[in-house]
Parts: C-alpha cells; structure tokens; sequence
C-alpha cells in the first residue's frame, strides 16, 4: 500500500509548526505545543484515530494562544490534505459518538474537498485550567479550511468542561478514522459521482 503519511511546517511571525502524520499509525503521539491542555486533545485524537502525530509548536504564546492553536489546526489540516492524496479508494465519510460519564458528542466528516465546520459545543466555563475553550473553534476552522473537510462537532449534553473537550476530541479522532481508512470494495475508485474530490 502507498504510504499515507505527510510531513508539513508552517513558518510565520507568530508561529513555528512542524507536522509528521502518518494516517495508518498505531495512535502514537508526540506532542511539544507549549499548551499542556491541547496536547492532552490530540493525544486523544492520534490514539482513537490510530494515527502517528508528531506536533512541535513555538508561538507567540506571551500574547495569548490563539494563534498557536489556529496554526495548529492549519497545520494539521495541510497535512491530512496532502497524506490523503487523491483520495481514490477512501470512505470518505466518519461518524463518531463518544460519552463520558455525562458528557455525549458526535462527530461527522466528510472528506469532500469543500471547507465547511458546524460547530455546536457549549461548555460551561470559559476556561479548562489555563486553555481557553474559544479556541477550540478556532482549531477546527483552521482544520477544516487546509483539509478540505465538511465538520460537524455537537456536544449533544454535558456539565463538565473537560468531559465535553474530550468527548469532542475522541470522536473526531474516530470519525477522521472511518472517514480516511481505506475500503476494501471501493479500490481505486474515487468515493465521488463527480470523479474528484
């Protein structure tokens, strides 16, 4: 099989990201973002998506972490694009549900080559230690704009804002996996009527 693994950075004034994704890892994780809270998301999403991430970030986090995390999400976002290639043989489309304890979200991506995140998560406090739960949305917007995903987050209940930040991040894991994992029936073909995506 084709690797399926990309290897993307992105330099700016604000921020410095270096991406390795491999999407049929075994859901090891490095993660150096500089934002404890974030890195404990994306070990979430490498080990329920079964994917390898190595994220190394330096940004302008004496500011605030905005553009860390939005770099992030670009990044991240350039680096499916690319390791998905052409995408023939793809499933295109993911689907998760994850609860903990009270919490519940789903997750549905779908790998269309148009940008589009739907996004309903409310959380109950403004932060989770020292992360502020705003930019979680901004990680996704970042995502989905490089990936060329369609996305749609809900939290369908929820009291404790952790619980609600990993429900989210489990089922994205997921959901990215189905979608990305290869299809045995469609080998070779591309998951589209119109011949790309």
């Amino acid at each position: 099989m084709t690797s399926r693994a990309a290897q993307v950075e992105r330099d700016t004034l604000e921020t410095r990201i270096a991406v390795n994704l491999d999407l049929d890892g075994s859901g090891r994780a490095e993660l150096q973002t500089g934002l404890p809270f974030l890195d404990h998301m994306l070990d979430q999403v490498a080990r329920h998506g079964l994917l390898d991430i190595s994220i190394k970030a330096e940004g302008d986090l004496h500011i605030d972490a905005h553009h860390t995390v939005e770099d992030i999400g670009i990044t991240l976002g350039q680096a499916f694009d690319r390791a998905l290639g052409d995408k023939k043989g793809i499933r295109r489309y993911g689907h998760a549900y994850v609860p903990l304890d009270e919490a519940l979200s789903r997750v549905v991506i779908d790998f269309s080559g148009r940008p589009g995140l739907e996004y309903r998560v409310s959380f109950p406090r403004a932060r989770i230690g020292d992360f502020d739960v705003d930019l979680f949305h901004e990680f996704f917007q970042g995502f989905v704009n490089h990936a060329k995903a369609t996305l749609h987050i809900d939290c369908l209940q929820g009291m404790n804002a952790h619980h609600i930040a990993e429900t989210v991040f489990k089922a994205f894991g997921r959901a990215v996996r189905m979608a990305a994992e290869p299809d045995p029936r469609m080998a070779g073909i591309m998951p589209s009527t119109k011949g790309s995506l």
